[in-house]
């Protein structure tokens, strides 16, 4: 009996979000924040596991947000000149350790050709526990946080060419922001984010968008990556999408159930994917 329950459960939250996706009344926080409501999406994240980055590169920096506080961000200079940068977005840990790792990676594996700009979202908040990660997550203000991509990008300048990564409440905030940088955005990588389903939304991006799913995420599942799919043709833009036997957070190093074969497939795509759209066709 309790198994049927949450199976209906799951699919009454399912069908909830996909509805509350289409309308223009509800903010890009609350549709994926509300999942932190469901024990078992929580389950699904294990405590992350102690890491301390160091860098001789990379640095913390803060810049500018109109009507707010300066925002923070962890910055990797490219080595020249470069009008050319990646914006990444956390997961709902905030931006630790771990994500200044692999905004690190991205940019060695980039040739250092990229400024690769970290996100701080939560404004210096991070979690070390699931518990903290939920409150976190639901208490993010959408206004803030699109404040502070326009702050990012006015930081970037006028002449960048911007590129888009983020996992899990990072994934969506990723194709929300390559949605606000219209022209400027170069591509978009979403890993097992809550993407934009509303046509006439998607009809606006200007980038072309390389999709991370995993089939047996309960939340962003097949049926909604689907969906996306058919919005985005529907809108007429370029999609591609690469869904993984894994589960929900599968890329995270310091999820119990990381899967590395389909980690590094996944790395793979999406470094191919920022080459040719970022480094061949943005400069």
């Amino acid at each position: 009996m309790q198994r049927i329950l949450t199976t209906l459960f799951l699919s009454l939250l399912s069908s909830w979000l996909y509805a509350q996706s289409h309308s223009c009344c509800l903010d890009a926080t609350r549709a994926f924040a509300a999942f932190a409501a469901d024990k078992n999406f929580n389950s699904r994240h294990e405590n992350p596991r102690p890491y301390r980055h160091v860098s001789d590169i990379g640095k913390d920096i803060t810049f500018p947000v109109a009507g707010g506080q300066p925002a923070h961000a962890y910055e990797l200079r490219a080595k020249g000149r470069s009008h050319l940068w990646l914006f990444v977005f956390h997961e709902w840990w905030g931006l630790n350790d771990h994500i200044k790792k692999e905004a690190e990676k991205l940019y060695h594996d980039l040739n250092g050709q990229v400024n690769v700009l970290a996100l701080d979202l939560y404004d210096r908040k991070v979690a070390d526990t699931r518990e903290e990660a939920a409150r976190l997550m639901q208490n993010a203000q959408e206004a803030r946080i699109r404040a502070i991509i326009r702050g990012a990008a006015a930081y970037a300048g006028k002449k960048a060419r911007i590129a888009t990564i983020g996992w899990c409440f990072g994934g969506g905030w990723s194709m929300q922001a390559a949605l606000m940088l219209g022209k400027q955005a170069r591509a978009c990588i979403i890993y097992y984010g809550m993407p934009e389903q509303n046509v006439e939304k998607l009809k606006e991006l200007q980038a072309p968008v390389l999709g991370i799913f995993a089939k047996q995420d309960r939340w962003i599942t097949p049926e909604v990556v689907k969906t996306f799919e058919q919005a985005m043709q529907e809108a007429g833009k370029s999609v591609e999408v690469h869904l993984y036997d894994a589960d929900h957070a599968f890329a995270n190093p310091s999820n119990p159930r990381y899967q590395s074969e389909a980690t590094a497939q996944a790395y793979e795509q999406s470094l191919r994917f920022l080459k040719a759209h970022l480094l061949e066709k943005g400069k």
